[in-house]
């Protein structure tokens, strides 16, 4: 494993473009430790302070850095494509076989770097989000169980950034060219919201297609970490009834995001063991 890993990321920093795009990756998430500080002053008639809505404290913190972040993957998308995109274009792909590495072992270490990728952003994350909950969570209520409650999320956040990186690997080795694999998966979110709008207007109601929609790759992210804007919304009324108060992942959101990590590196290991190079 070790060993698939060091020649992956060998071949990526070796690479400028790779190396810049894997080093900007990191800068994104330090955005919300930005706008945990920033307030701005509308002109002297009132100031807006996030901070002072509470959703920079624990436990939310963790919902809401997760949520946001997470938008974020779609650059991560273009780190990993591009990884596949270069061994085409730069013919190393090639290279590796006439090496010795077998094809299998080509999939493994795309696998191990999108793993160790993925573990590396989120505790980046985890890091940011725990000073960011530090620096505004009041002292008396900085208890443990306060402050590692909600953690979950973290692994959630984790799952979909895997789930979405084994896709962008998948859909790499289908179509091999960057811009076009980036365009793919553009088309294929579309498509996905709009089946998601025929199932809920037109053929079904609000409940099955939610039963049915969550087997999809693109909802089976999204349900990993649901949205936190009825939660802020909760946390200033707490008596409205309305609201929804289910937030955290459940086991069975884990293990449709896991068949489909299952199902990418397989296919992309299926795919490449079909091909004549």
């Amino acid at each position: 494993m070790v060993r698939l890993l060091q020649i992956e990321f060998q071949k990526l920093w070796l690479n400028r473009t790779s190396k810049l795009l894997l080093l900007i990756s990191f800068i994104f998430p330090l955005s919300i430790l930005i706008l945990s500080s920033i307030k701005i002053n509308f002109f002297g008639y009132f100031t807006l302070d996030l901070s002072e809505t509470k959703i920079f404290e624990f436990p939310y913190i963790w919902h809401i850095t997760t949520f946001f972040i997470a938008f974020f993957k779609f650059f991560f998308a273009i780190v990993v494509v591009s990884m596949i995109g270069n061994e085409y274009s730069n013919r190393t792909l090639k290279q590796n076989l006439i090496d010795g590495l077998s094809k299998k072992e080509v999939i493994l270490s795309k696998f191990y770097f999108i793993l160790a990728y993925s573990v590396v952003v989120t505790f980046v994350v985890f890091l940011i989000t725990l000073t960011i909950g530090v620096l505004n969570t009041p002292s008396q209520d900085l208890y443990i169980d306060t402050v590692f409650s909600g953690t979950e999320f973290i692994l959630a956040y984790f799952v979909k950034l895997l789930t979405f990186f084994s896709l962008c690997l998948f859909v790499g080795v289908l179509i091999k060219r960057s811009a076009f694999s980036l365009g793919f998966l553009f088309i294929s979110f579309i498509l996905e919201l709009i089946l998601y709008g025929l199932f809920r207007f037109k053929w079904y109601n609000y409940d099955i297609s939610n039963e049915i929609m969550q087997f999809f790759p693109f909802t089976a992210m999204w349900n990993l970490i649901d949205e936190p804007a009825s939660r802020i919304v909760a946390l200033h009324n707490p008596t409205d009834v309305t609201l929804i108060t289910d937030y955290p992942a459940y086991w069975y959101e884990f293990v449709i995001a896991g068949a489909w990590i299952f199902i990418y590196i397989f296919l992309s290991y299926r795919l490449l063991k079909s091909r004549d190079l």
